[in-house]
């Protein structure tokens, strides 16, 4: 469903795939496949993430066409799904997932240079957090076209020769025998969440903001690229390495590296484990992972606090100007105990976001059907969109309930009964929309960089 679009400053193929790409490379998908094994086991383990490889490729595949058609960012497409009001929560939503995940990414950098220099140089932990903070924000500052994408594209090649490595120095140093053989003996029964490879697929439901974030790249690239973008910059190859080998890597390098991750598997215990047996090589491993992925942190949580200022706010300030707001909310939340809380403040934006990515999908085949174009423009679209907004906010309730009150089987069913409920609801609300006048977009097709 194309919208009459410009496609002026959009970025050339590989350009915007190395900007994207950046997330490749972030220790959180070693740390949670790692996780993931020891909870259902790697034969579970294993069917669980090729699903997600498969899932994930199929809904990028339709959001980034989506968004290559109409150059329709986040912001823009929830104006259409919720109404100009109602989109200001999904913005909300995202700007503070992208923060959190910088924040996250962050840190792991921080507490891994804090343990390398403890004797040598005795740094408190919150002078590190200042200093990838500071070093961080100028990356940015340019959004993708300048150079993001250099920096990313010279940094790929010197990821995975690191992460070569440490396989290697693991499988020398390390314990690596029966290592797929991680995780408990027993299948897990049904009413404690199983069968395994459920569970499994369940928790990667948790990182569906990657479809949020699919949108606003996506936006960025030529029409010509389509077939591309859909299937190597967002789509299943990209998807095959971020989860499927990335996975492979940390499950061998944890269990590996046991005596040194420790019994309980964590994305920091992962990176100071490295450290312990790598030493500096390590420590340049994790500054260039954590850096590639934080620069789409970085940038997508300033494009989203720039659209809520920009809405909510009546702000018109350049983008330099949130990406140093953005850059000290995540320095003053640094400075709090971050590693307790941030998990459980994902989890809820999980709800969040997973009910946002089924009404999304829905839309988009409704709007196919009825063969019109994406009205993404604040003109035609409704204050308050009542299907949207009921449909989010039944599924969201439905969703941060079960994850309250935490029965066994909530990991598994409570992402996808989130998901179902916000898209049988928002497909049976239809009738109630208000029905403006079709007229493509102009302002979603603006796309600043």
């Amino acid at each position: 469903m194309p919208a009459a679009t410009s496609t002026s400053g959009r970025l050339p193929r590989l350009s915007l795939m190395m900007g994207w790409w950046s997330l490749v490379s972030a220790m959180f998908y070693l740390y949670i496949a790692a996780l993931v094994a020891s909870i259902v086991g790697v034969r579970d383990a294993l069917i669980g993430i090729v699903l997600t490889v498969v899932v994930y490729g199929v809904i990028n595949k339709v959001l980034a066409g989506l968004a290559i058609d109409t150059g329709s960012t986040v912001e823009a497409l929830s104006r259409v799904m919720f109404g100009r009001v109602g989109s200001l929560l999904a913005t909300a939503v995202f700007a503070a997932t992208a923060l959190y995940y910088g924040i996250f990414e962050g840190s792991i950098i921080a507490v891994t240079f804090e343990a390398w220099t403890r004797e040598s140089l005795g740094w408190s932990i919150n002078v590190w957090y200042f200093i990838v903070v500071a070093y961080s924000t100028p990356l940015v500052f340019g959004g993708v076209r300048n150079w993001l994408d250099k920096l990313n594209g010279i940094l790929l090649p010197l990821y995975i020769v690191g992460l070569a490595a440490a396989v290697v120095v693991a499988a020398v140093v390390g314990q690596p025998s029966g290592w797929t053989a991680t995780g408990p003996a027993a299948p897990i029964a049904v009413s404690q969440g199983g069968p395994g490879w459920l569970l499994a697929f369940g928790i990667y439901m948790g990182v569906w903001i990657l479809m949020m974030y699919t949108v606003d790249f996506a936006r960025l690239g030529r029409p010509e690229d389509r077939r591309f973008h859909t299937t190597v910059t967002f789509g299943w190859v990209f998807y095959t390495c971020v989860f499927l080998v990335n996975g492979l890597i940390g499950i061998f390098l944890a269990h590996a590296l046991r005596e040194q991750v420790g019994t309980t598997v964590s994305e920091g215990g992962v990176a100071v484990a490295l450290t312990q047996v790598m030493g500096f090589w390590a420590v340049l491993l994790v500054w260039i992972s954590q850096t590639r992925i934080n620069t789409a942190n970085y940038y997508l949580a300033s494009t989203n606090l720039e659209a809520l200022g920009r809405h909510a706010l009546r702000l018109r300030l350049p983008r330099v100007v949130w990406v140093l707001v953005g850059s000290l909310i995540m320095f003053v939340v640094m400075l709090t105990n971050v590693f307790s809380y941030i998990l459980t403040a994902l989890s809820w934006q999980g709800v969040l976001v997973t009910g946002w990515v089924a009404i999304a999908l829905t839309h988009v085949a409704l709007q196919r059907r009825k063969t019109t174009a994406v009205e993404a423009d604040a003109e035609t679209s409704a204050l308050v969109s009542l299907p949207g907004v009921i449909a989010w906010v039944t599924a969201s309730v439905v969703g941060l309930g079960l994850l309250e009150a935490g029965p066994a089987w909530s990991g598994t069913w409570g992402p996808i009964l989130t998901a179902a409920v916000a898209a049988a609801l928002y497909a049976g609300l239809q009738p109630l929309a208000r029905r403006p006048a079709t007229r493509a977009s102009t302002a979603s097709s603006r796309v600043p960089a």
